[in-house]
Order: structure tokens, then C-alpha cells, then sequence
């Protein structure tokens, strides 16, 4: 590992972002590592932009990462995968959920949502792309996408170290845990 690693996760409210850097970050930390974490909600509640900051590693002294330093961006909606993509550095990974969601302007009819988005982002850096929403629906539950998308995560960093599980557990209710597992499980068999 090198001695900083930069994870972005970006995507619009509503879709469990939140949770899946609590996830993260707790499990981080269970396994050794300095970990720093910065949110923004923006109009989260209304279907604004939400993002993620996470570095962990020997000695982290702030959450906040720059354009051209992200090591992996995991979008939960592909709009947002653009809107970020200028923070992944040369040589780092994108993860996509196969996902739109209409912003306002879409909506009112002033824009049209963008079409080849995930081809445009897929010659710009290593792409894994997941139609998360989908394999959440057949699992039983649309919101497990998130947990599906850590999953991702957690299998394109290798950070094999950390008892996913159990920290799913902790942070979970409790009768949504056996589906996050699943999920999380799931996330992890599609990425090589």
C-alpha cells in the first residue's frame, strides 16, 4: 500500500452515499489505518450532489483531495462520475453504477440528461461499470445499490484486511443486514 490512498464517492442524495463512507472508514480504521473523511450533502435532501472524501494510510492530516489526486472515484450515478472525473489522477479507476438520475434541470424540460456518457468516461480512465440498481432489485431492495457499489470498492482496492462484514453489522440496522451483506458480496464478484 502506498502510504496515502484518495477515494472519492460521488453521487446524488437519496442514494446512500453517507453510509457507504461510514462503512468504509470505520472498517479503515478497524484495520490500523489513519483515516480522514469529509461529506458534502449540498441540497442532498432535494437530489443535489453528494460526495465523499476518504484517505487513509500511514499518517493523513487532511479529508480533502484535489483534482488530479483521487485513486478511484466510485460514482453512484453516472451524471456525477462527469461532473468528478477531473479529481481522478493519471492511472486511477473509475467505478460507475449504470444509473441516471434526472437533475431539475432534465426534469423541467431545459436540458436533456447526456447520452454516451459511460463511453466518453470509459476512454478517459480504467472503467468498471455495474448496473447496481438492477442486481439490487433482484437481491429485493433497490437501496442496498450503495453497499453493492462498496463492495466494488473494497474488491478494486483490495483491502481484504478488514471484516466487512461485521462492520456491515455494526452500522446497519438490523434487519437490513442480511441484504447488505449480500449486496456487498455481490459488489465484490463484479470487479476483476
Amino acid at each position: 500500500m502506498s502510504n496515502k490512498n484518495n477515494i472519492l464517492l460521488v453521487g446524488v442524495g437519496g442514494q446512500g452515499i453517507i453510509l457507504a463512507s461510514k462503512v468504509l472508514s470505520t472498517g479503515l480504521i478497524k484495520a490500523g489505518y489513519d483515516v480522514k473523511m469529509s461529506e458534502v450533502h449540498g441540497m442532498a435532501q432535494r437530489g443535489g450532489s453528494v460526495t465523499t472524501q476518504v484517505r487513509y494510510g500511514d499518517k493523513v492530516y487532511s479529508p480533502i483531495i484535489g483534482k488530479g489526486q483521487a485513486d478511484i472515484i466510485v460514482a453512484f450515478e453516472k451524471m456525477e462520475a462527469e461532473r468528478w472525473i477531473d479529481h481522478l489522477k493519471p492511472g486511477g479507476k473509475l467505478v460507475i453504477n449504470d444509473y441516471g438520475i434526472p437533475s431539475v434541470p432534465i426534469l423541467i424540460g431545459e436540458n436533456e440528461y447526456p447520452e454516451g456518457l459511460l463511453e466518453d468516461l470509459s476512454e478517459k480512465a480504467d472503467t468498471t461499470v455495474i448496473n447496481a440498481a438492477n442486481l439490487a432489485k433482484e437481491l429485493g431492495n433497490i437501496r442496498v445499490q450503495n453497499i453493492m457499489m462498496l463492495g466494488s470498492l473494497v474488491k478494486a482496492l483490495g483491502i481484504d484486511e478488514v471484516d466487512w462484514e461485521e462492520v456491515i453489522k455494526e452500522l446497519v440496522k438490523e434487519k437490513f443486514v442480511d441484504i447488505n451483506i449480500k449486496a456487498f458480496n455481490k459488489g465484490k464478484e463484479l470487479v476483476k
